[in-house]
């Protein structure tokens, strides 16, 4: 495994940070929405870390490797398709498509955005 020290809690932090962008977006980053992003992290920090093992994206070669920064991204389109279903599930809503493909590419592009960091500041400790 990667040193996940600083993968681990910066996925989280990518993740929230996602989570508040989408809510700020909307005009909607008071304390009150606070039930409702967390309707949103949660499901979607969840399904990352169900899904990121699989795509082995905590080992080290993987994650320190450049030509595979498609991993995380592929991870985080379907986990935050599967996000947007829990959400649905947890606020007894609807789940609305455009909603989900949104959530998806804007959480692809953050995650990818973080693993390209990370992979910067690993090469620069080398």
């Amino acid at each position: 495994m990667a040193s996940n020290r600083l993968l681990i809690p910066g996925d989280i932090l990518a993740i929230a940070i996602i989570t508040l962008i989408g809510f700020a977006t909307h005009g909607e980053a008071e304390v009150s929405f606070l039930p409702r992003m967390a309707a949103v992290l949660f499901p979607l920090a969840v399904t990352w870390f169900i899904l990121a093992p699989s795509l082995r994206l905590f080992q080290q070669e993987v994650v320190t490797d450049p030509k595979q920064l498609w991993r995380p991204v592929l991870a985080m389109t379907f986990a935050a398709s599967f996000a947007a279903i829990l959400r649905g599930l947890i606020l007894n809503a609807p789940v609305i498509p455009i909603f989900g493909l949104v959530l998806s590419a804007a959480s692809a592009f953050g995650m990818l955005v973080w693993r390209g960091l990370y992979l910067l500041l690993h090469r620069k400790a080398l």
